[in-house]
C-alpha cells in the first residue's frame, strides 16, 4: 500500500496555460506562480521569445512592472536544450513561438516538469494565435484571465489594435492596443469598415 504514495519524491509533470487578452494579468499570474515555485526551493527557469524586448531584454515584465529574470530564446527547441535538471519551466508570450512549442511542452511534462505558459489566445482580429489553441487543448489546467473593456467596463474579449497595421505580430502596449468586450469589438470593426 505504501508504494502507491510517493509524495514529493514523485512530482508528475503537467502543463498549465494562462491565456486572455492584453492587460488581463497573464504575465502577473505567470510571475506569481514562478515565484511561489522558487520559494518552495524548486529549480525554475523562465523563457521568453527573443523578439519581446518591450520592457527588458532579459526579464519577463508585466504591464504593472512586476518582473522576473528570464532567458530569451529564438525557437521553442532551445527551451528543451536549456531546461535539463529543471523542475518548473515558465514560458511567456507563447503566441510568438513556433508550433513546435506544443511538442516541447509535452516532452517536458512527460519528463515530470511542471510547465507554466502565458500568452494571448487571440490576435487583434479575434483569430486564435500561434500555438496557443493547441497548448490549451493539451493543458492539464487552463486559466483564462480577463481585462476590463475600456469602452463599457464588461469583461474584455480581445486586444483591439488602435494603429493602422495589418502585420499579425506588432509588439505594443496601451498606445497600440486596448482591451474590448465582444460587443464593443464588433462595434469598432463596423466603424472602421469602409
Amino acid at each position: 500500500m505504501a508504494d502507491l504514495f510517493t509524495g514529493e519524491n514523485h512530482r508528475p509533470g503537467r502543463i498549465e496555460v494562462i491565456c486572455g487578452s492584453m492587460f488581463s494579468g497573464k504575465t502577473e499570474e505567470l510571475i506569481r506562480r514562478l515565484k511561489r515555485a522558487k520559494f518552495a526551493k524548486q529549480k525554475v527557469e523562465i523563457f521568453k521569445p527573443s523578439i519581446d524586448t518591450r520592457y527588458s531584454e532579459e526579464e519577463v515584465v508585466s504591464h504593472d512592472k512586476t518582473s522576473i529574470k528570464s532567458t530569451p530564446v529564438d525557437a521553442s527547441g532551445s527551451i528543451l536544450l536549456l531546461s535539463s535538471d529543471i523542475e518548473v519551466v515558465g514560458i511567456d508570450e507563447a503566441q510568438f513561438f513556433d508550433e513546435s512549442l506544443v511538442d516541447v511542452c509535452n516532452q517536458l511534462a512527460y519528463k515530470g516538469v511542471r510547465v507554466i505558459i502565458a500568452g494571448l489566445d487571440m490576435d487583434f482580429k479575434g483569430i486564435p494565435f500561434g500555438p496557443m489553441p493547441a497548448l490549451c487543448a493539451i493543458a492539464d489546467d487552463v486559466t483564462k484571465v480577463h481585462a476590463i473593456c475600456v469602452k463599457c467596463g464588461a469583461l474584455a474579449y480581445v486586444s483591439h489594435r488602435l494603429v493602422e497595421n495589418e502585420r499579425r505580430v506588432l509588439l505594443g502596449e496601451q498606445l497600440e492596443y486596448e482591451p474590448l468586450c465582444r460587443e464593443c469589438f464588433q462595434k469598432s470593426k463596423k466603424e472602421h469598415t469602409p
